[in-house]
């Protein structure tokens, strides 16, 4: 794999991240909610279930999704009634105020933070098609496994600090004082989005 190739691949799979979707809706509202360091968690989280599916494409994953059709078909109505069911939870805790008026009370912990990222993008069908039908295609078989290590790292770094940056440009304090005044509002319209996202998968 050439060098132009692996940087190829790999701004490929940026600009996949920085698509909207999930992933980057729950960064916004994580930023918003409880700040830079729990949405850096979430976002590790994001960059680790990356390669989940980016390690997967690697070892067949297409080809599965090609013998077994249904099983794509199950992977998308699972995700979309877990995005669907998150929405559902934000939308209920809508008018539940936060703890604080700065709402630290409410911080999830790091590893909760990183365990929701990992849901959130396992439960998108998008990253599994992507890297399956696309990302995988970019790779040749005869690719060393260290070259590949390399760009599975280059892969969770974007994904994390595409979302870090996301978390961070929400977690501004005059943003997030904004937020609490408001947060019935803004819990809506992400539970909305979000459950739209569901239903698109769904659909699609």
């Amino acid at each position: 794999m050439t060098l132009t190739a692996f940087i190829a691949s790999w701004l490929l799979c940026l600009a996949a991240a920085m698509s909207p979707g999930p992933a980057v809706l729950m960064s916004a509202r994580i930023g918003l909610r409880e700040g830079l360091a729990t949405g850096a968690a979430l976002a590790a989280g994001i960059g680790a279930g990356a390669i989940f599916w980016a390690v997967t494409a690697l070892f067949g994953l297409s080809i599965v999704f090609d013998y077994a059709p249904s099983l794509l078909i199950a992977l998308k109505w699972l995700g979309a009634a877990y995005l669907i069911y998150m929405a559902y939870k934000m939308w209920r805790s809508a008018d539940v105020p936060l703890a604080t008026d700065d709402g630290t009370d409410d911080v999830r912990s790091a590893f909760s933070a990183f365990r929701l990222g990992v849901t959130t993008q396992l439960a998108n069908p998008k990253p599994a098609i992507f890297f399956g039908a696309v990302f995988a295609g970019t790779v040749p078989e005869t690719t060393p496994l260290w070259v590949m290590g390399a760009l599975l790292f280059m892969i969770f770094l974007g994904e994390t600090v595409w979302n870090i940056t996301v978390v961070r440009i929400f977690s501004f304090e005059t943003t997030r004082r904004g937020y609490t005044k408001l947060k019935g509002v803004f819990d809506r319209v992400f539970a909305g989005a979000l459950a739209a996202l569901g239903v698109k998968i769904a659909a699609t």
